[in-house]
């Protein structure tokens, strides 16, 4: 997938087999962890990823993030971001 090509609403992100997602009490923040090292996120990152369980749609995700932070036209951000983290392997 490019960066330039979006996510479709009905896809069901998972992250891929070799991460893991957990808070880390020494860097205050999310991380992924893989093999070779750690991904420190900022805040908007650790809320999509966390909501990547494989059952969550795009737009279930998208939804419940607009509800959480009772904002609205996070679609294009939350696509932008899951494009992105398709193409670095984070997710499937």
């Amino acid at each position: 997938m490019s960066a330039a090509a979006t996510v479709a609403d009905n896809q069901h992100p998972a992250l891929a087999p070799m991460y893991r997602l957990q808070f880390e009490p020494a860097q205050d923040c999310w991380v992924l962890l893989y093999p070779e090292g750690l991904v420190k996120l900022n805040g908007p990152a650790s809320e999509i990823l966390r909501r990547c369980d494989g059952k969550a749609s795009v737009a279930e995700i998208t939804a419940d993030l607009e509800k959480t932070f009772n904002e609205t036209s996070l679609r294009g951000d939350v696509g932008e971001f899951l494009g992105d983290a398709y193409e670095r392997g984070w997710i499937v």
